[in-house]
């Protein structure tokens, strides 16, 4: 397993995330302790949660994937293994109103709140990394390239969250800060604050990557490399999109998106077509779709790791196999083709 450097900071993470959005719903609690137990032994030291886990989320099971992992570190014995990334909710009445009264800002009073919540749940007295799950402020964070002002709309200023993180740092809660959902101008309004001395500096930013949505490659890449604020890159998969999975029509028993059919970021003539595209490029060449998929995302500069999550562990034991694909020349080429043909399906 190849280590790499979390921001500036010296923790050093696994390229290989293991995500755990599933648990709670999907899987069991059993099911996720397995997977943590399997992901460990192979050189994982790194798990990303958030408190509003499982998704899709809903009162009744908020909180139940930290209550899972807290429980795995209480049964183990092993919190100084892992490397524990999660994330508090950002606002969104609509959605959340059972979150601290659904208007989840980032101010002191909220990330406190959601700190100290997270701890209990994870039995644990620390968090390695504390992630903003999306912006406090409108903006284009989820999907699509087109930002549209609206002034009027509520926020927190960049300074006010900085100050409220930078007290959970002191007091020893949380080693590092992150982003998520980010864009370049909130994430160099971060950094640049940071530098004036308002709080801690962001040492990631966690984000969608795959082949069939590479926008981050305009949008953030250069930020990440630059400022050392390096991406946990999410769905590298696309909801399992680029397994294949999905091709014709098809629609797998307790697959998410049977389960969710409402969930379409992933879906559309022009994902099927590019997805189709990658799939016939890999099986070509010998390889298996989801380790083209993977194995792409893997081997990009500014990522620092990989998010991979799934609900059996025969796909968790296939994913993380690609570590070890190596894509030639030939198919980084035929990756590039295809890219030109089907540029950003899914943004």
């Amino acid at each position: 397993m190849e280590y790499r450097k979390l921001g500036r900071s010296d923790i050093k993470v696994s390229a290989i995330c293991l995500g755990t959005m599933t648990w709670g719903i999907q899987n069991s609690e059993a099911e996720g302790f397995e997977q943590m137990d399997y992901a460990l032994d192979q050189g994982i030291n790194f798990f990303d949660t958030a408190e509003m886990y499982p998704v899709a989320p809903k009162a009744d099971t908020y909180g139940r994937t930290e209550e899972i992992i807290g429980n795995w570190f209480a049964a183990r014995g092993n919190r100084d293994k892992v490397v524990l990334a999660t994330k508090i909710v950002g606002p969104n009445k609509e959605r959340f109103a059972y979150i601290r009264g659904g208007d989840t800002r980032f101010n002191k009073d909220h990330i406190t709140a959601a700190v100290d919540t997270s701890l209990k749940r994870l039995k644990t007295d620390y968090i390695d990394l504390y992630q903003l799950h999306w912006p406090d402020r409108a903006t284009n964070d989820f999907r699509g390239l087109a930002y549209e002002q609206k002034p009027d709309a509520a926020e927190t200023p960049v300074e006010e969250t900085l100050e409220a993180l930078d007290e959970v740092v002191k007091a020893g809660k949380v080693r590092q800060v992150g982003l998520s959902n980010e864009n370049p101008w909130g994430a160099m309004r971060f950094i640049t604050a940071s530098e004036a001395g308002r709080g801690p500096r962001m040492a990631a930013v966690q984000n969608p990557y795959n082949l069939l949505n590479r926008s981050f490659e305009t949008r953030m890449a250069e930020v990440a490399l630059r400022e050392d604020c390096g991406l946990m890159a999410y769905a590298p998969l696309a909801a399992g999109t680029l397994s294949g999975k999905y091709l014709n029509d098809q629609w797998p028993e307790g697959a998410r998106r049977t389960l969710w059919p409402d969930n379409t970021r992933y879906q559309g003539p022009q994902a099927d077509a590019a997805t189709a595209a990658y799939v016939k490029l890999a099986q070509d060449h010998g390889l298996d779709p989801a380790h083209l998929a993977h194995a792409f995302v893997l081997t990009r500069p500014f990522v620092t790791a990989s998010i991979i999550g799934a609900t059996k562990m025969e796909q968790l034991k296939l994913d993380l196999q690609a570590k070890d694909v190596v894509l030639s020349d030939e198919v980084l080429a035929g990756i590039e083709a295809i890219h030109k043909d089907y540029t950003y399906p899914c943004p």
